[in-house]
């Protein structure tokens, strides 16, 4: 049972329909407790709970503080779920120009969210090196007077790092963030690369780095994108995450954008395949917390909701969700899109979710886009049948995009929506082990290990 103040209560049975009947716990202490979490109509605190939803959904008075750059497409992998549907290394007609780049930076600083992200994606952004060199550094020159919280992302396949990029990416705080599918055989079939080994160049440059940044708030983070080749290989997943030394995973499911679409009939899977994987990986994982602490980070990012005060403003699990309101994604010509799932459907030939152009019009144009709203309402989930009267509700988010994708409108039809199926199963998987005290102390071993919320704010 839970309510929109982010409470809730594990009940038995017999419990929960005396709750529901209109009577109280027989202990007073009992009562008490439901009545302070906002439980109880008659006794509700109506100065504390309000000003605790504003805290919790206090992302609303900030204004987008995630700007995705897309500095080129051109890549030199041709990964098999490709979400930006990349194109060869040859063609540079995608590269971000130097005019461009300084546009977008200006637009970005027009945001009045006193903490800004500007993470770089492609393609792969090292294909385009001097745009990423200037982004850096003109973006640090106007923080100078903004004085904002930065912070710079790199997400990138370390293929075409060497150590003057890493010596200077460091010196200026830019953290990273790669892909990693698992072992060897799995990552290098899901993650094509004429150079070699994928997996190869990314586990070199990964321990590379964490060895640099070991003490520093900056530092490498790796994603796993699950395909059907996944299924069934949970623990050897893990055991590689482990084998390389870093604190957790993210067990993320494949989105219906890019070359996903294409190749879903070979990769793809159903929801409830993809739990069983889930819950797989995740018992592995609470088993491997006996020992040290070793999180999946998605998991985690509901656990924040769940046992704390604060929302981590992961834009993706947020209602409304981040789409120009907490986000924002440049496109190579300047195009700008509410997030980076608008701007890969413009790569499918959709380009329903542009909502300006860095080049003129600016971020207040943008940002008041008709289509802003429109996303933000279909994210709502107030404005959904099912999702307001769910009990995961305060935890949970909707990507109108996404359902746009796959259903065909910004108002997903959430019974058969995939991406709703996975997100209770999730969070069912984590209910069920809540119960457990020892998974309880875990849970908040988690919780404490968190850094700043800045770098909470993307997948």
């Amino acid at each position: 049972m839970t309510n929109d103040f982010g409470r809730f209560r594990l009940m038995a049975d017999a419990e929960f329909h005396e709750f529901v009947e209109g009577r109280l716990p027989a202990m007073p202490s009992a009562a008490q407790a439901l009545a302070d979490d906002g439980f109880v109509r008659d006794r509700m605190d109506f100065d504390r709970l309000p000003a605790l939803w504003r805290q919790r959904n206090g992302f609303l008075w900030q204004g987008p503080g995630l700007h995705v750059i897309i500095v080129t497409l051109r890549c030199n992998h041709r990964c098999l779920y490709c979400h930006a549907s990349s194109v060869p290394m040859a063609d540079r007609s995608t590269d971000m120009s130097e005019e461009t780049a300084r546009q977008v930076v200006d637009r970005i600083f027009e945001s009045p969210s006193p903490a800004i992200t500007i993470e770089f994606q492609g393609g792969e952004p090292l294909a385009n090196w001097p745009a990423v060199k200037f982004i850096v550094d003109y973006a640090r020159q106007k923080n100078e007077t903004a004085k904002k919280s930065l912070w710079l992302n790199l997400v990138s396949n370390m293929s075409l790092m060497d150590s003057e990029k890493l010596d200077y990416l460091l010196e200026r705080g830019v953290n990273f963030c790669t892909s990693l599918d698992g072992p060897a055989d799995l990552h290098d079939k899901n993650r094509l690369f004429v150079g070699g080994s994928s997996q190869a160049e990314t586990i070199k440059w990964f321990k590379r780095i964490r060895r640099k940044t070991s003490g520093r708030v900056f530092r490498i983070d790796a994603l796993l994108t699950v395909t059907r080749f996944s299924l069934g290989r949970a623990r050897d997943i893990i055991d590689e995450y482990l084998r390389v030394g870093s604190r957790g995973v993210f067990l993320r499911a494949l989105n219906p954008f890019g070359l996903a679409r294409e190749t879903w009939s070979r990769i793809g899977y159903t929801p409830e395949e993809f739990l069983k994987f889930y819950e797989e990986a995740f018992d592995y994982i609470l088993e491997i917390n006996r020992k040290k602490v070793f999180f999946e980070q998605g998991a985690r990012l509901f656990l924040a909701k769940i046992l704390s005060d604060d929302d981590p403003n992961f834009l993706d699990m947020r209602s409304p969700c981040g789409a120009g309101i907490g986000q924002l994604a440049y496109n190579y010509d300047g195009r700008i899109y509410t997030c980076d799932e608008g701007r890969m459907l413009s790569r499918m030939g959709d380009e329903s979710f542009q909502i300006g152009d860095a080049a003129e019009g600016g971020y207040a144009k943008a940002v008041s886009h008709p289509v802003v709203k429109a996303v933000a309402v279909a994210s709502c989930l107030d404005n959904q049948v099912q999702c307001s009267q769910c009990a995961y509700k305060p935890y949970c988010g909707i990507c109108p995009i996404q359902c746009y994708a796959e259903q065909g409108d910004i108002m997903g039809r959430m019974p058969s929506n995939s991406r709703c199926k996975v997100s209770k199963g999730v969070l069912d998987i984590i209910f069920r082990r809540m119960d457990d005290p020892v998974n309880r102390r875990i849970f908040k071993a988690w919780l404490r290990k968190r850094e700043d919320k800045g770098l909470y704010q993307r997948h």
